[in-house]
């Protein structure tokens, strides 16, 4: 296991050919995300923003739309600077479960393939966080790597247990490994985590969109 900011520094100048070429579905899901951002969007929360891929489909939806957009790898956030000069965009180099989001303050948040490295525990709680930053009514867009079963989730997540323990890796420690969810378990914890509604919108191969939305 590698920790995370330096696995995404080591791999920062192929990871847009990466996502675009190599896994599968993601191309097309950069664009059926941007469709879903609602048209009052005015203030956008984008967790795990990485390069910025999928912001380029939504800045031609929304030119003037304001980005807030948080990864924890410096050479990523650059690489997003760079494309999107002149565009309304704060970057915050962080841990998105640590930075304050704020209350009642996004229109929509969006991530993409970021959420697969935790444990449930920590993502209801990161959810939390989401639905109290969103406005009433905002929608949170989550395009992940999710899984159809459930023994499939707990080899991964049994694997991810094994492999710290052998590494002497903190639990929760930031380490990039895949720990994928099944929908129905994702769709659980967005309900838990207070938001009204959630249903899976899109899915090609493993590249899953659901949508929640706040009350």
């Amino acid at each position: 296991m590698e920790k995370m900011d330096e696995f995404f520094t080591a791999r920062v100048d192929g990871y847009d050919e990466h996502m675009l070429n190599e896994v599968d579905g993601c191309r097309e899901a950069y664009g059926e995300m941007s469709k879903l951002v609602p048209e009052n969007t005015k203030n956008l929360l984008d967790l795990g923003c990485g390069t910025g891929l999928e912001l380029e489909a939504i800045f031609k939806r929304f030119p003037d739309i304001s980005v807030t957009g948080i990864d924890l790898t410096k050479a990523m956030l650059d690489k997003l600077e760079e494309k999107y000069r002149g565009k309304n965009i704060t970057l915050i180099q962080g841990d998105y479960f640590r930075t304050d989001l704020g209350q009642n303050r996004f229109d929509t948040a969006i991530s993409f393939q970021t959420m697969h490295h935790f444990s449930h525990e920590m993502k209801i709680g990161l959810y939390r966080k989401i639905c109290d930053s969103l406005k009433s009514g905002g929608v949170y867009i989550e395009c992940d790597y999710m899984v159809e079963t459930q023994a499939e989730e707990e080899y991964w997540y049994a694997e991810n247990v094994r492999i710290r323990r052998e590494q002497n890796i903190l639990e929760n420690g930031f380490y990039h490994y895949d720990t994928p969810c099944t929908i129905e378990n994702q769709i659980k914890m967005f309900k838990a985590a207070g938001f009204l509604n959630a249903e899976k919108v899109y899915r090609m191969e493993n590249t899953t969109i659901i949508i929640a939305k706040k009350d």
